[in-house]
């Protein structure tokens, strides 16, 4: 961590340690990569079935992310998919169904995201929810279930509900369809590859790219939620 934060290196990568220990040091005040922004893990996967990347958030990270987390969760997704030439990446933020329900909290924070991005307070970017995994990604489904619009079956980043799915839905990509991936950490104040112990070597590569794309890479959009800069 220290040769990070004294420009000895660029890049900082999780090796067989636990996670809660690598981050105990990206978060120490005196020499952590602390910058003030919300920081999320992101996991890009590469999908067969979908033909294209899909962005998973927060499976490492956040671990019941509140609204106010949740824009920054969003942000330092659109920012990665915008690294790999996505232009405009489209957000669902998914739940286990598709309706705003009272008794469900995590389904109103979908629905207030997704009508603050109808606002314009994502800068032009496309944030919908709540969603359900299928028809954010699935044509048949979507359909089935009356679901539209720009976001439906056609998503570049999944927003999950915590980090146990987030967790899940990336590992069942690995090992029930052999798919790879690359995981980041992002709003850090320099790159972090954090991958799991037992990803494989082609995923540690991966990500270990990835964080050299976001190397000396500036970031320029912003939101103010309430009296809270992102």
């Amino acid at each position: 961590m220290q040769l990070v934060t004294s420009n000895r290196a660029d890049i900082l990568m999780k090796g067989h340690v636990h996670a809660d220990d690598f981050l105990r040091g990206i978060l120490n005040r005196d020499w952590g990569l602390r910058t003030g922004q919300i920081m999320s893990h992101i996991n890009v996967l590469e999908s067969e079935a979908l033909d294209r990347l899909l962005f998973i958030t927060d499976g490492e990270i956040n671990i019941a992310p509140d609204l106010d987390t949740k824009t920054g969760i969003i942000l330092n997704a659109i920012y990665l998919a915008e690294l790999f030439d996505i232009k405009d990446p489209k957000v669902a933020v998914t739940k286990a169904v598709e309706l705003a329900k009272p008794n469900m909290p995590s389904t109103t924070d979908a629905a207030v995201l997704a009508k603050m991005s109808q606002r314009g307070k994502f800068s032009g970017k496309t944030i919908a929810g709540p969603f359900a995994l299928d028809n954010a990604i699935n044509p048949w489904a979507a359909q089935h279930k009356g679901i539209n619009g720009p976001v439906a079956v056609d998503a570049d980043i999944i927003v999950v509900l915590n980090i146990e799915a987030g967790n899940m839905l990336s590992k069942a990509h690995v090992y029930l369809t052999g798919g790879n991936l690359a995981g980041v950490l992002v709003g850090a104040s320099a790159p972090v590859v954090l991958t799991s112990r037992t990803d494989t070597p082609q995923s540690k590569l991966y990500s270990i790219a990835t964080a050299v794309m976001m190397a000396d890479l500036q970031r320029n959009l912003s939101i103010k939620l309430g009296k809270v800069h992102y």
